[in-house]
C-alpha cells in the first residue's frame, strides 16, 4: 500500500482528506508563548482575533521531527510505502523535516519526499493527483515521477484583501500598507518556482476584483487539467465566493469546482477576505 501524506498547508476540506485517505501532519502556529497545531486546536478565526489584539503576525514553524516520526510509524506496515508532501522549502523547512524522520527510521527507501514547490491547494491538487494514483495501485516511485511532472504546471495565486497582515509579517512596506487601505488596492500574489511574489494589483471591491482576477486566468483554465478547480479562501464573504463559482461554472471547463477554506498557517500570513483559484494547467 502506497500512503500519501501532506502538511497541514495543503488546505485540503476535512471531507477532501476522507475521500482520498490522506494522512495530514499539521504545522505549529505560535501565539505568543502559546504553541498551537495547525487545524487541531486552532481556528483561522481565532488567529485573526488574537493578530488584531497583539497588532502582529503569530509565527509559524514546521511539525517537529518527533510528530514526523510518530505519523511514519503508525502507517508504515512491511511492504508499504510513502509519498509525503511538503509546503515549498523555501518557504518553510518542513520538507528537511521530513526528510531527517525518514532517515531517523532509516525508511530512506519507503518513504518519499517531495518539495511541492508551493503552499495552499496548490499542494492540495497534486497531493489528490497522488492519492487517485495510489487507489490505482501505481508504486511509489512511479507516483513521484508523474507529480514532479505536474509540480510546474500547477498554477497558485491569490487576491489579497487587507495588507495589514503583509506588513505585520515583513512581507508590504507601512507607506504601501497605508495607501493600500486607503485606495482600495489588492495585490495578485503568485507563486512560481516555489516563491511568492505579486505581479498584479486590483482596484475596487473585493468582488469586482475578484472577478477581474477570475477573467484575468481564464485563458490558462482553457489550457487547464479539467478534473478539478480549487476556490480557496481565509473567510470570504458567502456572496463574493458565490460569484467567483457562477463565473467558473459559466466556463463549463471543470468536472469539479472545489471551494476550501485556508488553514491556520496561509490565513496566519494573508489575512482574513484572501481568495485564490488554483488548478493544473
Amino acid at each position: 500500500m502506497v500512503h500519501i501524506v501532506a502538511d497541514s498547508t495543503c488546505d485540503l476540506s476535512k471531507e477532501l482528506v476522507e475521500r482520498y485517505g490522506i494522512t495530514v501532519v499539521p504545522l505549529n502556529i505560535v501565539l505568543g508563548d502559546e504553541e498551537h497545531a495547525d487545524g487541531v486546536d486552532i481556528t483561522p478565526d481565532e488567529i485573526f482575533r488574537w493578530a488584531d489584539e497583539n497588532k502582529t503576525t503569530p509565527k509559524t514553524s514546521a511539525p517537529p521531527v518527533e510528530r514526523v516520526i510518530e505519523v511514519y510509524q503508525s502507517l508504515l506496515q512491511p511492504g508499504d510505502e510513502a509519498v509525503v508532501f511538503s509546503i515549498s522549502e523555501s518557504m518553510s523547512s518542513a520538507n528537511a523535516i521530513f526528510h531527517m524522520a525518514a532517515t531517523m527510521l532509516d525508511e530512506d527507501n519507503r518513504i518519499y519526499v517531495i518539495d511541492s514547490k508551493n503552499l495552499s491547494t496548490g499542494i492540495g491538487l497534486l497531493v489528490i493527483e497522488a492519492a487517485i494514483l495510489a487507489k490505482e495501485g501505481e508504486p511509489a516511485e512511479q507516483i513521484v515521477k508523474k507529480i514532479n511532472e505536474l509540480v510546474p504546471r500547477v498554477r497558485a495565486s491569490f487576491v489579497v484583501d487587507t495588507l495589514v497582515y503583509l506588513h505585520r509579517g515583513g512581507r508590504c512596506s507601512g507607506l504601501s500598507a497605508m495607501l493600500g487601505s486607503t485606495i482600495k488596492l489588492h495585490p495578485r500574489i503568485v507563486v512560481e518556482n516555489g516563491v511568492m511574489h505579486s505581479d498584479k494589483k486590483y482596484r475596487g471591491t473585493m468582488q469586482k476584483v475578484l472577478l477581474s482576477y477570475a477573467e484575468d486566468l481564464e485563458e490558462a483554465m482553457r489550457r487547464a487539467k479539467k478534473d478539478r478547480v480549487f476556490i480557496t479562501h481565509s473567510g470570504s464573504d458567502a456572496e463574493i465566493v458565490d460569484a467567483v463559482r457562477d463565473y467558473l461554472k459559466s466556463l463549463q471547463l471543470f468536472d469539479e469546482i472545489l471551494e476550501t477554506r485556508a488553514g491556520g498557517v496561509v490565513s496566519s500570513h494573508c489575512g482574513p477576505g484572501t481568495l485564490g483559484v488554483l488548478f493544473i494547467e
